[in-house]
């Protein structure tokens, strides 16, 4: 058992400077949190859709004003320089909720559909149910914007939630638990629980109604083997290994641009990274002599003039030094970064961007996720090849197809089995709240935003209702003389020329029949 004073020091991976500590959440009192949730989800579950927003609202203004403070703290906790954290983890945060804010009411309100004609008179509803205690565990790479999503996706919906954030991360945990309780949500409709896996453990055998998991394939499969077993809905968003396949007729400087920020960004630690580019044949040195020159331009530091910023979890180096040198000792050519032996990094978890050339799929470079700052660059000679190649992969969470030809671009897409394809751009997919996002194969199962980011965390109930003033219907007993009717108005109004005078008759034929049948029974 945990001792309750169990309390880490925070380190930034950047600086290897002390930059908080933090408390971890007492084993014992995971059951606890688990009640206050059900407790808190009677009331906050009947709230009207439009009282829930104004609980958003307000988080989402608080953001607004304490920007610069949050970015402050992701930027120290993860590594990453404070422009990458206000671009690609606050700002996609807040227009989440802005986009909730938007569209939540007609996408959680009652929603009337069709009813099939041989039910005439009934109408048809779909309702959506909160689901109840909706369990989060969110990752290290943008601990913001993958915890803050499925969370107040959650709660728009009516569901309480508790947050298991990274360990890897705590602080950014703790500053978005500041931020719900400074919105001022009512208590326990969101709670936090801080620690490693043993406070994981803890949360998921206790039976939430939902999960939704961000993180590993091998963490994923242990949870949706786990939940599984308890028949517990989830959402599991995973690794990627994503293709960036470059037509001879592309925008040269754009794409290589492009393969730069999507496969450096935050140092290659996301999951639509850039981890495999493709480029065709005539253009593959020019490709490749231009990406090397913008590479060493670089800056890597802490300060808002440079680029690229550390690692953020230690072990992760490790993964990405083996990449390299197996890739290294099959034949791949180092056009930038330095011999992964060589690396002497002390306290500090910067890599060097990292070029390959000469790479193929025996390597783990370009077959395993190195969610780390290494570009592998392969030529291609033509289109079918070039799909073969991007789909030789267990992943399929994003890819991009770069060309001028727009039937190419659209073709190509089609063929790509993966989540996402974005055409002339990189990762700004997942940015777009309007757009499901999710994987296919071992990138995960299910997806969130869109209209279905809110459903998900609901149960779709089906509502049939009837005026209820008939004493029977056509299809009940008895059946006598019904059998002859139903085959000729059936026929009837399937054969695809249906004569409407005909069909009424033969309607109003069955309802005589039944009405006699009951006078008769009666």
């Amino acid at each position: 058992m945990i001792d309750l004073n169990t309390k880490w020091k925070v380190y930034s991976p950047a600086t290897g400077k002390e930059i908080g500590e933090m408390a971890e959440t007492p084993l014992v009192q995971i059951g606890f949190i688990y009640d206050r949730s059900k407790q808190a989800f009677q009331l906050w579950s009947q709230l009207s859709i439009s009282d829930r927003l104004v609980y958003l609202k307000k988080l989402r203004l608080l953001m607004v004003e304490k920007m610069d403070e949050i970015a402050e703290v992701i930027s120290q906790d993860t590594g990453k320089v404070k422009t990458e954290a206000i671009v690609a983890d606050i700002m996609p945060t807040i227009d989440g909720i802005r986009h909730i804010e938007k569209h939540a009411r007609r996408s959680l309100s009652r929603r009337k559909v069709s009813t099939p004609l041989l039910f005439i008179g009934k109408k048809s509803y779909i309702d959506y149910m909160p689901r109840g205690t909706v369990l989060v565990i969110s990752p290290w790479n943008y601990p913001l914007l993958l915890a803050m999503v499925p969370i107040f996706s959650a709660v728009a919906a009516g569901n309480t939630v508790i947050a298991k954030p990274s360990e890897i991360t705590p602080l950014v945990g703790k500053c978005m638990e500041e931020l719900f309780l400074e919105a001022g949500f009512p208590q326990g409709v969101i709670q936090f629980a801080h620690g490693g896996k043993e406070v994981g453990a803890a949360l998921s055998e206790q039976n939430p109604d939902y999960l939704f998991f961000t993180g590993s394939v091998k963490t994923g499969k242990v949870i949706g083997e786990a939940a599984a077993k308890k028949l517990i809905p989830c959402t599991l968003e995973l690794g990627g290994k994503d293709p960036m396949i470059v037509f001879k007729d592309a925008n040269l400087e754009r794409a290589v641009n492009a393969a730069l920020w999507g496969g450096l960004t935050n140092s290659g630690q996301v999951c639509m990274s850039v981890e495999r580019v493709y480029v065709e044949r005539p253009i593959y040195a020019e490709f490749l002599t231009l990406l090397k020159e913008k590479a060493s331009a670089l800056k890597q530091g802490t300060t808002l003039s440079d680029d690229v910023g550390s690692m953020t979890f230690p072990a992760q180096v490790d993964i990405v030094r083996e990449h390299l040198q197996d890739a290294l000792a099959k034949g791949a050519v180092l056009e930038s970064g330095m011999d992964p032996n060589g690396w002497n990094i002390g306290n500090k978890l910067f890599l060097p961007p990292t070029i390959l050339s000469n790479v193929n799929h025996t390597m783990k470079v370009m077959s395993e996720e190195t969610f780390g700052p290494v570009l592998p660059v392969m030529p291609f000679d033509n289109e079918e090849e070039a799909i073969t190649l991007a789909n030789d992969s267990e992943y399929g969470l994003n890819s991009s197809v770069w060309t001028s030809d727009a039937a190419k671009a659209d073709r190509v897409s089609g063929r790509l089995v993966t989540g996402a394809v974005i055409i002339n751009d990189v990762l700004v997919s997942v940015a777009n709240h309007n757009m499901p996002f999710g994987g296919v194969k071992q990138s995960g199962i299910g997806r969130y935003h869109g209209v279905d980011g809110l459903r998900i965390f609901c149960h779709e109930k089906a509502i049939m209702k009837d005026a209820g003033k008939k004493k029977s219907e056509i299809q009940w007993y008895p059946y006598k003389g019904k059998y002859e009717l139903f085959l000729a108005l059936f026929k009837e109004y399937f054969s695809g020329k249906t004569n409407w005078a005909k069909f009424g008759r033969l309607y109003l034929k069955l309802l005589k029949i039944s009405s006699k049948n009951e006078n008769e029974r009666l």
